[in-house]
């Protein structure tokens, strides 16, 4: 590192050579364009993608709908589904064939996820070795008793790792519709010992069990005019890519489990009481949660035994996927919340171990997420949004998301866990938008779901509190990784990705909210993200469907944006690598020749001229040897020179002579692109006389040489000190050299103290010493 604590050079230069010289003559580096269009990199637009972004007049996507029965075995915690699939084929193409995922497939010990499952001890625990032991040992695949066509003949099928091919006995043709039935099995995991998205959690005090279930029944794999189909195995890390239908679902559980679930109950009278009835009616009324299953209501259900079986029916329109969640354990709490004049019942349910930290933050999170998001991406579209307590720490699902957060068995709780809790509350009840509705291809591109729901958690967030601690969304936050050389682009496919956390979620989010505080501005950035949102809800987007349709809504050219922070591992560091004066030369030997006069007086005499001085010289001794040179000067004003100037001035136009008296200072900013991501140049500027200055550069300033360039500013201050990036705004991950001049580098030094080492034969004497005492202590 350079440092360059000098003040700016002052030069004074001809105002013709001033112009050439205040502009950046450098050549572009061929080798690589950062400003390159992106055209040649995303997709052809046609009939069904647009080049502006949007779905094209042709645009297609096919149906699936659902009618389900299933049973939990509280006894076994064993699971068992029938299910009717109604198919509809509105792709241009004749399908002879169905694909059908079996997401349980994945806890086959012989599953492609556990063959390739990869060596991990390098922090081993109890818990962590307890779980490979247990995984080793636990088969949860489905077991397929039946697959039938709708006149209940056998359909051959294929099961392939996580897919299952069904045959149909005539090819679907366009615009056709086949209808086939399912009927399966299998063990549900123990969530503490084989991790998953799903899974029960056993509760060792009171005996009981509560359930969170997920991708639990076969459901279609997604065909698309972009893959096909797509059946990449499910591996753990790609989510899902769903087809939107109905659900009618019906739920048989004990008789004293309370059942949350996608969708709406359609038989409240059969399976709650009079008084939860009423309870929840009027919650649907009210400001704050209303206990539908009270706390005395949910701890009396652990002790007692179930007398038989009830069956909730839920149906849920035009959703891609359904879970639910059952255990005697619940509370309930819910709360009617207005959305554009509709009332959508937010509801939590949790057991005691979640309070007091449950009933008073996860309701109101939902209610507040269905706020935000309605507010920057479309309103929320479903009658019910709930939050669930249980053994998964976070995921997401129509209408309904699991969340872990819990306090301390006293009651208590840190503030990392009730801002983790209202957090993760926020980001699953917000996938309903990111991907449930603005349905993306989660098995290929995670980002798509998971980083812009983390961007508009990151708004909601801050719109709960001041000051609310939100762990990703700021530059700031991710500037280690940005510099990380083991960092991957975010456009890499979902199981490709390493560093997952960072890469898929908070690099994205971080992206957007650069783009949306210091490229764009919050107006043009929240209209063009609100018309994608809106454009592709209940659609299938890809990546350049975003990108177009941000480009295409806010007349930005944003493709230099895409290519630095999407397709490379470039990083933000830009340097202010010098700070060069030019001043207008008057040109007048009586005012220049006295600057430089002046300027020669207060050059500083070398060492070897100051110890000269006391020498005695030759000439000094024979005066005769000094002549015309001895007493000439030529920075002494002459008539000549003064002939010269106003022969100058003589030639010059009225407002040539006129800028030869101009005070302005011409500055010359010399920027540095260190990291490689071209970004917009921010400065403050602070002058001598206390004032200061913040000057914005759009990112095209390095759009004809992205590694260096010089930026002028002309003003009659003085400049005393420059800062780049003021506001942190950029995800600068070298704050050193933003700076002119340099600061110093500033280090704590911890004193330690030296630790009291004791040899073995210490160590030995005194076990010995211990040895001899009596149990109470004495000798």
């Amino acid at each position: 590192m350079r440092l360059m604590n000098l003040p700016a050079p002052r030069l004074a230069v001809p105002f013709l050579l001033l112009l050439a010289t205040g502009v950046s003559t450098a050549g572009r580096d061929t080798d690589e364009d950062k400003f390159r269009q992106l055209e040649e990199i995303l997709p052809t637009p046609n009939a069904y993608r647009t080049a502006s972004g949007a779905p094209g007049h042709e645009y297609w996507q096919q149906r699936a709908d659902h009618a389900i029965e299933v049973e939990l075995d509280d006894e076994t915690q064993h699971l068992y589904g029938s299910e009717t699939i109604t198919y509809t084929n509105n792709s241009p193409d004749t399908l002879p064939y169905l694909w059908v995922q079996i997401d349980p497939n994945i806890y086959s010990p012989e599953s492609h996820a556990a063959l390739i499952a990869e060596a991990n001890l390098d922090q081993p625990s109890y818990r962590s070795i307890g779980s490979l032991l247990a995984r080793e040992s636990f088969d949860g695949s489905a077991q397929i008793t039946r697959v039938a066509d709708g006149a209940g003949e056998a359909l051959a099928h294929t099961i392939v790792g996580t897919m299952m091919r069904i045959d149909l006995a005539e090819p679907l043709a366009t615009g056709g519709t086949t209808t086939f039935s399912i009927d399966w099995n299998y063990s549900i995991n123990e969530h503490r010992k084989v991790r998953g998205r799903t899974g029960f959690e056993f509760f060792e005090e009171d005996g009981n069990y509560l359930y969170e279930i997920a991708q639990w029944f076969p459901r279609m794999a997604a065909y698309t005019d972009v893959t096909g189909w797509q059946h990449k195995q499910f591996l753990g890390r790609g989510e899902f890519t769903l087809e939107f239908g109905d659900y009618k679902v019906a739920i048989t559980v004990p008789e004293d489990h309370v059942v949350a679930a996608t969708g709406v109950l359609q038989n409240p009278d059969e399976v709650l009481t009079p008084t939860q009835q009423e309870r929840l009616a009027r919650a649907a009324d009210a400001d704050t949660p209303v206990f539908i299953v009270t706390p005395e209501e949910a701890e009396a259900n652990e002790t007692r035994k179930p007398d038989g079986k009830k069956t909730w029916v839920f149906h849920a329109e035009n959703v891609r996927d359904f879970a639910f969640a059952s255990s005697r354990k619940f509370i309930w709490d819910a709360m009617g919340h207005d959305v554009e004049g509709r009332t959508v019942m937010a509801m939590s349910a949790y057991p005691k171990e979640g309070e007091p930290l449950w009933s008073k933050y996860s309701t109101h999170a939902i209610a507040h997420t269905l706020d935000a998001y309605g507010k920057f991406c479309f309103p929320y579209p479903y009658p019910v949004a709930w939050s669930i307590n249980g053994p998964v720490g976070g995921m997401e699902y129509p209408m309904i998301c699991f969340n872990g957060p819990r306090p301390e068995e006293d009651g208590t709780y840190s503030a990392r866990t009730k801002y983790g809790l209202i957090s993760v509350i926020i980001h699953e009840v917000g996938h309903n938008w990111f991907p449930m509705i603005v349905n993306s291809d989660e098995r290929q591109w995670t980002w798509m779901d998971e980083g812009l729901n983390t961007f508009v958690q990151y708004l909601a967030e801050q719109e709960w509190e001041e000051d609310y601690p939100s762990w990703r969304g700021e530059p700031k936050k991710i500037v280690e990784y940005m510099s990380d050389p083991k960092s991957v682009p975010i456009m890499t496919n979902s199981e490709s990705i390493l560093q997952f956390g960072s890469n898929a979620y908070a690099k994205p989010a971080t992206a957007l909210n650069v783009l949306r505080e210091t490229v764009m501005g919050r107006e043009l950035f929240d209209f063009a993200f609100k018309q994608y949102a809106e454009r592709w809800r209940f659609k299938r987007p890809m990546p350049a469907d975003l990108f177009r349709t941000m480009e295409d809504a806010s007349s930005v050219d944003l493709d230099w944006f895409w290519r630095g922070w999407f397709y490379t591992t470039d990083h933000t560091d830009l340097s202010i690598e010098n700070l060069r004066l030019y001043t207008i030369d008057t040109r007048a030997p009586e005012v220049e020749k006295a600057r430089r006069k002046q300027e020669r007086a207060e050059e500083p005499a070398t060492l070897a001229a100051q110890r000269n001085r006391s020498i005695t010289k030759r000439a000094d001794v024979f005066p005769e040897l000094k002549d015309f040179y001895n007493e000439y000067d030529e920075l002494d004003v002459t008539d000549n020179d003064v002939a010269d100037f106003l022969a100058l001035v003589e030639d010059l136009e009225e407002d040539e002579r006129e800028l030869l008296g101009l005070t302005r200072n011409f500055y010359v900013i010399d920027l540095a692109n260190r990291g490689g991501l071209v970004m917009p140049v921010i400065l403050d500027v602070r002058y001598t006389d206390g004032t200061a200055e913040e000057i914005r550069i759009p990112a095209e300033v390095w759009r004809r040489n992205a590694a260096s360039v010089g930026k002028l500013v002309m003003t009659e201050k003085t400049i005393e000190r420059i800062r780049l990036d003021p506001h942190l705004e950029t995800a600068d991950v070298d704050l050193a050299n933003n700076h002119y001049p340099r600061l110093p580098v500033e280090e704590k030094l911890e004193l330690t103290k030296d630790p009291d080492r004791r040899n073995p034969m210490q160590e030995a004497a005194e076990a010995e010493k211990k040895a001899e005492k009596s149990p109470d202590g004495t000798d």
